[in-house]
């Protein structure tokens, strides 16, 4: 099981106080990094827990706890886009696909092993294609007896009415700056404030950007991004293609969240404002924010939010990333 987030135990509370009136669908939303799927997993436990404490959450004990920990429940189907190749191991994709939905539609016309409630968690929802969509609705209109579905998006604006409207909404709660702060200390991160800032204030994220890997190649494009004049587009656009393919896109994603952040600081230190997301790169930002118009910059990072809402579309990442990277260098160098 996930851990309970400290600024999720309000809200986890709330909601299995409402066991007996639980909607049969619920989307769980929220910016990335703030832990959605944590949030969704504890609701998910208290469901199936066959001794719910006194505040209704998953006592961790019992036999269904241990099967959710062990990720071994007959009654806990957990739907993401991946698919398991030749010799069982699972391999990411772009897409879930409607054979995981259907496979998600029989198991929930089997009896309940354990006697008590199924959950059905899909995540991230809006990654399901169109036919995938299509194919849960029938378990949204007809939901089984005491089965219930969690659905977890960050962009649920990417999933059909149709689906919306037959799911109860929760918006996940977004931690304090003093949790996210003391959570991150606890695991070992050194400079809380600066991976938060980095982060966009989202802890999760932030606690990744913190590994070794992820904070060397975030350095390097920062760096690519503080001398256009000397970027080279083909260069870092075949970075893009030495990712393995499956990780590719989520790679562009990456690219293109920091380059909107950065492209944020500039605006801000150009307005005479602190920078947010980099404070410790006030000086690189100070001598480029000199040099850009603040009506192109506005127009370049309009169109590259444009660009990552695209991003769930197929693509092809290299020639997205060379695209974005052309754009932004024309704001400098004339």
């Amino acid at each position: 099981m996930s851990e309970v987030l400290p600024w999720q135990r309000e809200t986890v509370a709330q909601w299995v106080a409402r066991r007996g009136t639980w909607p049969h669908a619920l989307i769980v939303t929220g910016r990335r990094g703030i832990g959605k799927r944590a949030l969704a997993d504890a609701l998910a436990a208290a469901l199936l827990c066959e001794r719910p404490r006194a505040d209704g959450a998953a006592c961790g004990e019992c036999p269904s706890c241990g099967y959710v920990r062990a990720g071994q429940h007959p009654d806990f189907f957990v739907v993401e886009p991946v698919k398991l190749d030749d010799e069982g191991n699972a391999k990411p994709q772009q897409w879930i696909e409607v054979d995981a939905i259907r496979a998600l539609t029989a198991w929930s016309q089997v009896t309940s092993h354990r006697g008590g409630a199924r959950v059905a968690l899909l995540d991230p929802a809006e990654r399901m294609n169109a036919s995938a969509a299509n194919a849960l609705l029938k378990t949204l209109e007809e939901p089984p007896a005491d089965t219930f579905l969690i659905l977890v998006a960050s962009q649920p604006g990417r999933l059909p009415a149709t689906v919306l409207s037959r799911c109860q909404r929760l918006v996940a709660p977004q931690p304090s700056a003093s949790d996210a702060r003391a959570w991150l200390v606890g695991r070992g991160v050194a400079e809380p404030d600066s991976a938060l800032a980095r982060a966009g204030f989202a802890p999760l994220a932030a606690l990744a950007l913190a590994g070794s890997d992820s904070r060397a190649e975030r350095e390097r494009w920062l760096g690519a991004f503080a001398d256009p004049a000397g970027l080279s587009v083909a260069a870092w656009g075949a970075r893009i293609d030495q990712v393995p393919r499956e990780l590719r896109r989520d790679c562009l994603v990456a690219v293109v969240e920091w380059l909107a952040a950065w492209c944020t600081d500039l605006a801000r230190v150009r307005a005479g404002a602190p920078a947010r997301f980099h404070p410790d790169l006030a000086g690189e930002l100070a001598a480029l924010a000199k040099s850009v118009a603040p009506r192109a910059l506005f127009r370049y990072h309009r169109n590259l939010m444009r660009t990552r809402a695209a991003l769930a579309q197929p693509l092809q990442p290299r020639l997205v990333a060379e695209a974005v990277l052309i754009d932004y260098r024309k704001l400098f160098v004339r």
